[in-house]
């Protein structure tokens, strides 16, 4: 369909405006459009697939109450959390009409012009619910009544869609302590699709969060390890993690601020977890502790093939106010500088070399790209770089990571794309989003005669997901 921008198609959206490059771009991008969706990442709640009675709720809990995506830039703009219906420690009182959260909603959706956020939900609305109309002021309730109405069909059940998404596999991220109900339903269910968890130890590793020690209390009561010294510790996690195996994972994941490793003495390290178990540990333990457990991590990796991937560079829960009144992870995370060269040397001494780790990174700090994290993943055999994350999961964040990383690194060394994402009706539009750029990636490398028109096809299926099957052993099940 022609739009009123000149010469301009919506089959070209997000290329170039150079006409010979998008006509390519077009060519190589409709080449891997209905490949499957191969999702080795992400947080979308496995219940929604167990429980044949799930419902995503009214629109405003399906779009926006759960997704910090949402009400962080609406929160920027002056408008209280409360109402917005984000549930308060407290038990305080926050609105608890829909219709009217959905209004305001609708009311300040033009915040989200030209970001990833809106082109998201502009899809969810219109390529995933069929709605017609924009969303405003004037057009919210309609709107939110054939949302309503759709969403009670059949074939808008989680199921359903994750058919019609064309899902190869869909994984997880579940605490090492979670007890896997839903995946055990998932498996006695007889469903076809493949819905698999991701071990994520954060919780037990970071000594100084409240409820650590229950935590661990957690740990030594679902695997029966006493985990009153430190070898006991890492022993209920290993057996945790042969858990998560057995309910089909290939891979952990780890969040930390800085990507701090280093290996202490047995001594050392049972002294600091003796210090934590009594709560005494300081912040100097807190950060040695971490960077011992990523080497541990790593030995594990090593031992029974899980895919490591590791996320630095966030600073979590950045506003106290809001994060007091309304718990963690509402919005208020910010990224933060991060130095990898010196930080990952011990665990890349001890472990870079060896094939059988597969080190995923990724970060929120763009500047280490091209001069750290290019350089270290196009030399160590167990390095491979994780696509643009968060806030650079977007247009012009996945341009730059290809001019800044490809080059050096190598399109082998990186590990394709993963939508990361707790909206599970996005991620058909961010796959979209992912394969056209990088379609208008490799018509230009095609175009400047880098590479010939078979290589570009092979580098298309790569990074829509050959390199995210083979990356995360996912070819192997």
């Amino acid at each position: 369909m022609q739009t009123e921008v000149t010469g301009w198609a919506e089959e070209d959206r997000f290329f170039g405006p150079v006409p010979e490059q998008r006509r390519l771009a077009l060519r190589l991008y409709e080449s891997v459009a209905d490949l499957p969706l191969v999702c080795p990442h992400g947080h979308v709640d496995p219940r929604m697939f167990a429980d044949a009675e799930y419902s995503f709720g009214t629109p405003a809990q399906l779009l926006l109450v759960p997704d910090h995506y949402v009400f962080r830039m609406l929160y920027s703009q002056g408008i209280p959390l409360e109402g917005l219906g984000i549930p308060r420690i407290d038990g305080g009182s926050v609105e608890q009409d829909h219709r009217r959260i959905w209004q305001t909603f609708a009311e300040h959706f033009h915040l989200f012009r030209g970001t990833p956020t809106g082109l998201w939900l502009t899809e969810e609305l219109h390529g995933v619910l069929g709605v017609s109309k924009r969303l405003n002021g004037g057009s919210a309730q309609d709107i939110y009544d054939e949302i309503a109405e759709r969403l009670a069909l059949p074939e808008f059940s989680p199921r359903q869609l994750y058919e019609r998404f064309n899902i190869e596999v869909l994984c997880t991220t579940d605490s090492a302590v979670d007890s896997l109900n839903a995946h055990r339903a998932l498996q006695a269910s007889g469903w076809s699709g493949r819905v698999l968890p991701t071990f994520r130890p954060d919780t037990l590793v970071n000594i100084l969060a409240d409820g650590w020690s229950g935590q661990v209390d957690r740990l030594a009561d679902m695997t029966g390890v006493d985990v009153s010294r430190f070898t006991g510790f890492v022993q209920a996690l290993e057996t945790r993690r042969a858990d998560f195996k057995a309910f089909g994972a290939t891979a952990t994941d780890h969040a930390v601020i800085e990507p701090y490793t280093r290996k202490l003495s047995p001594l050392d390290v049972e002294a600091v977890y003796q210090r934590a178990l009594k709560g005494q540990a300081s912040h100097d333990d807190a950060r040695a502790f971490t960077g011992h457990m990523l080497m541990e991590f790593a030995r594990m990796s090593v031992e029974d093939g899980l895919v490591m991937q590791l996320h630095a560079g966030a600073y979590r829960d950045h506003n106290p106010v809001v994060s007091k009144r309304f718990g963690p992870d509402k919005g208020a995370d910010i990224p933060v500088l991060c130095e990898f060269t010196r930080n990952l040397q011990p665990l890349l001494a001890q472990y870079g070399n060896d094939s059988r780790l597969r080190l995923v990174l990724f970060t929120l700090d763009e500047s280490a790209y091209s001069r750290e994290l290019a350089p270290l993943a196009g030399h160590y055999p167990a390095l491979r770089l994780g696509p643009p994350w968060w806030f650079h999961d977007s247009l012009n964040g996945m341009r730059r990571y290809f001019d800044r990383v490809m080059e050096t690194a190598g399109l082998y060394n990186t590990a394709g794309f993963n939508d990361d994402t707790r909206a599970f009706l996005s991620i058909p539009a961010r796959h979209a989003m992912w394969r056209r750029v990088s379609a208008d990636w490799v018509g230009g490398l095609v175009l400047r005669r880098i590479v010939d028109l078979d290589d570009a096809q092979e580098m298309m299926y790569d990074l829509a997901c050959g390199l995210a099957r083979r990356v995360y052993r996912l070819d192997d099940l």
